[in-house]
């Protein structure tokens, strides 16, 4: 966390979800230059990155009761692809009569062939 006391621009302020900015060590993990450079760089420049960064306005954190957890603010789930419940539904339904038409074949073989069937 850093907060800057003496800011020119109070206008919104600049939240960083760096959580995943580090590489695993053996006992402890670790930041890289590259990591530090990504954070350093997005603090500076105030830079918004999805599913990483994001300037809040005062009105917005005032909106969500001042809560400044980082997570109400850097979406890291990225966006959710919306399911067509319909296009399932036919999906399973022409599954289950391909299913159908298959066991009745095997059932043929299996009448053919003069064994029982599996199932």
């Amino acid at each position: 966390m850093v907060f800057k006391k003496c800011r020119q621009d109070d206008e919104d302020v600049l939240f960083i979800d760096a959580s995943k900015e580090f590489d695993k060590g053996k006992n402890q993990n670790y930041l890289t230059d590259a990591n530090i450079a990504k954070i350093f760089n997005t603090y500076k420049h105030r830079k918004e990155i999805d599913e990483y960064s994001h300037k809040a306005s005062l009105e917005e954190i005032k909106k969500n009761d001042y809560n400044l957890n980082i997570s109400r603010y850097v979406n890291i789930f990225g966006v959710e692809i919306p399911i067509d419940i319909g296009l399932v539904s036919n999906k399973l339904k022409s599954l289950r009569a391909q299913e159908a038409s298959l066991d009745n074949s095997i059932a043929e073989y299996c009448k053919e062939l003069g064994i029982d069937k599996p199932f």
